[in-house]
Formats: C-alpha cells, structure tokens, sequence
C-alpha cells in the first residue's frame, strides 16, 4: 500500500539501522485500517476524537506488522520514510536517511503478539540479506524523551532469539 510520504534518501547514506516502532489508532484499538489512512493521508480526522491533530500529520514507515503477523508495506525501502522525526543514534542525526522504519500494531504499554515476533524473524532476514543493516533499535532509543515505543514490554531477547534461529 504505498504512503506519499516519502523521498529519495541522501546520496551515498547505506541503510544501517532498523527503527521498531507501535502504533495503533485509535491507542489500544486494532485491526482496522486507521493506521494505513493515516499513512497514505486519508484519514478522517472527524472520525474519532483521538484523530484530531493528525489531519495535517505526513508520517510513514517502510513497513506494519499487524497482531496476526500480517505484513504491510508502505515504503520501498530504498526510499527515505518520514518515521524517526528529530533523532539521534549513535551520534548520527536524522535517523530516517538511513534507517528502515518498522511499525508493530501496538501499544508501548501492552504485549505484542506471537505472530508479530515470527513476522519480525522473516522480515529482519530478508532486510539484512537486501541492505547493510547492522544495528536495531527502538524509537524510543532514537527520540529519547520524546518517544516511549515499542515500549517496555517489547520483548527484545524474544527477537534476538528468533533472529539467532534465523
């Protein structure tokens, strides 16, 4: 499903990170198609209080896992995606020139799901098998005091067993 928020990365910027991201809209709800309206600019703001303030919002990922371990593309991921806002890591600003952002249908206070583990140990391969990435991190991680997700009850020994599986 592609998302017009989006553009060409900085010349010569390899893609060295991944961003894990939660998302869900309205907060706790899910499984309907907010989260895509919001990332293509279609979403009504008039239809759930939540929503106000995000009519003018341009946010994208390259990717939504969804509970059922669904995935979603949104971005190529050759593309810079308008996920990581003002951030930092490792000394590097604007983290979206070279990083692909995922986003888990969530909560940064709630659990994820099985199948959106086993969805993260088939989607982490085939990313580190197309592009440099070397390191992952949470937005949390990138947007310190700023962003809370995917929140503490990510389970990150949970991924780095899966991807050690892998």
């Amino acid at each position: 499903m592609p998302s017009p928020n989006c553009d060409a990365r900085p010349p010569r910027s390899a893609v060295t990170l991944l961003v894990l991201h939660a998302i869900s809209l309205p907060r706790g709800q899910f499984g309907g198609d907010a989260v895509e309206r919001l990332f293509s600019n279609r979403l009504d703001a008039a239809a759930h209080a939540s929503f106000r303030g995000l009519e003018r919002l341009r946010v994208s990922a390259h990717f939504l896992v969804r509970r059922d371990g669904t995935l979603i593309q949104f971005v190529p991921i050759q593309r810079r995606a308008w996920h990581a806002g003002v951030s930092r890591w490792r000394g590097r600003a604007r983290c979206n020139d070279f990083s692909v952002g995922v986003e888990l249908e969530g909560t940064d206070d709630g659990a994820f799901s099985a199948a959106q583990y086993a969805g993260l140990g088939v989607l982490v391969p085939a990313l580190r098998a197309a592009l440099p990435i070397r390191e992952i991190a949470a937005h949390s991680d990138i947007a310190p005091g700023r962003k809370t997700d995917p929140g503490s009850a990510f389970d990150w020994l949970r991924l780095l067993a899966g991807l050690a599986r892998a």
